[in-house]
């Protein structure tokens, strides 16, 4: 393949996207990323305690997301995503031991709120018209201030909902960004909203199937490989400077920069991005799960925010988790959700405990403010990652929005700015 070459430094879930999409445009492709993998924090891996492949985190997409069924027809993994045929979401209030299960039809025209068995309990058809205020944009202001954070509606679904969405407290979370997700899924109907979770692994869904058509492609894979410097002349990138050595770049080449956002302002003095960032725990219990065990089951009023159950395993996922120490004891507290969730009796199963703490920018107002565009002040160099301005928060969805966005402008840097595609 002859032409320009796009260097795509990090091979996170925004670093493949753009890549894949570089390569579908007929684009020379050299992926470069300073760990030995691929992924980012979208990762599968053999733990040795558990002796099993575990996933660093539960990932939840969901039916209408566009740029994930973009990215996975394009990479070949279409059938690498598994959940109900219908939207549905059960819930435990491990306070009173109620179950429920929310149902949203089909259709956008939302019904489902008359509907006693398909709504929250406790909750009428009125009070959903709070939503409202969510679904409008709100720039620059705090979901407490568009609406009240307080009722049955908000403790047994909004919360949950909004703290898992955005990765932060819901109360100082940004409106803008929370209704963001809600338009562009409860909104739109439960065929917009069926729940989607990457199988059998993370990275047999959204990695691995990458780098075989990155391969396919003749793209470069360069792991292990640490950028340390942009070399400039003018306004453009002349040269990538990595721990192994210098590379120039040609008149036509560029370069898409997916690294988390500490690590772009290192590379790229004066660069405005988020610099707050929240923390994500999730345990992993090595127990198969009990016969006709729900995919994921909600859980108010515990430490657990949700529970996830895999052919070999239970898992749980607890957002904005700065509240929870490392105390040893951590294992059993979300056990005791676990159990409750799925009916079992008996002291926590093996299990993993993995932290994340800065897996994803805070969603305040303030932060998604400092988000930057994909273009930077250097011509041939942009940007690329859920951190970057893609309307949305810190999502699968939006990081391959912001690979795809900034591979279109790398293609052809002299056009206007595409935006972010589906938003």
């Amino acid at each position: 393949m002859s032409g320009p070459t796009v260097h795509v430094v990090g091979a996170g879930l925004a670093g493949l996207s753009a890549a894949v999409a570089l390569a579908a445009g007929g684009a020379r492709v050299v992926l470069s990323d300073a760990a030995p993998r691929a992924g980012g924090r979208c990762r599968s891996y053999h733990d040795p305690r558990l002796d099993m492949v575990i996933d660093n985190g539960n990932h939840l997409v969901l039916s209408g997301n566009p740029a994930v069924a973009r990215y996975l027809a394009a990479t070949g993994a279409t059938d690498r995503l598994a959940g109900p045929e219908a939207a549905e979401f059960p819930f435990l209030d491990v306070r009173d031991g109620a179950r429920w299960t929310l149902r949203p039809n089909d259709s956008a025209l939302p019904w489902w709120v008359l509907a006693p068995g398909r709504r929250v309990p406790g909750t009428g058809p009125r009070d959903y018209l709070a939503l409202t205020a969510l679904l409008r944009r709100n720039p620059g202001r705090r979901i407490d201030e568009v609406m009240r954070p307080s009722g049955p509606l908000w403790d047994r679904l909004l919360r949950p909902l909004l703290v898992s969405v955005l990765n932060t407290a819901p109360e100082e979370g940004s409106a803008d960004l929370a209704g963001a997700v809600l338009r562009e899924s409860l909104a739109r109907g439960g065929r917009a909203s069926r729940p989607r979770i990457a199988t059998p692994t993370l990275d047999a869904a959204f990695v691995e199937p990458a780098l075989a058509r990155l391969r396919g492609a003749g793209a470069g894979l360069r792991l292990g490989r640490r950028l340390r410097g942009l070399e400039t002349e003018g306004a453009r990138v002349s040269g990538l400077a990595f721990a192994d050595g210098a590379e120039p770049l040609g008149a036509g080449d560029a370069v898409v920069l997916a690294v988390p956002p500490w690590a772009a302002v290192e590379l790229l003095p004066g660069l405005l991005a988020p610099d707050e960032f929240r923390p994500i725990v999730n345990a992993h219990y090595r127990l198969v799960p009990p016969p006709g065990a729900a995919a994921m089951v909600g859980v108010v009023g515990g430490v657990a925010d949700w529970v996830f159950a895999f052919p070999d395993r239970l898992s749980v996922t607890v957002s904005a988790a700065g509240h929870l120490d490392d105390a040893e004891d951590l294992g059993e507290r979300l056990w005791r959700d676990v159990a409750a969730a799925h009916g079992l009796d008996g002291p926590a199963p093996p299990h993993r405990i993995v932290r994340e703490r800065r897996a994803t920018f805070a969603a305040t107002p303030a932060q998604d403010a400092r988000r930057p565009p994909a273009r930077t002040r250097l011509a041939n160099l942009f940007l690329a990652g859920d951190w970057t301005a893609t309307g949305l928060p810190a999502t699968i969805e939006g990081a391959l929005r912001s690979g795809e966005v900034a591979a279109a402008l790398a293609l052809s840097p002299s056009r206007p700015d595409p935006g972010i595609s589906g938003a």
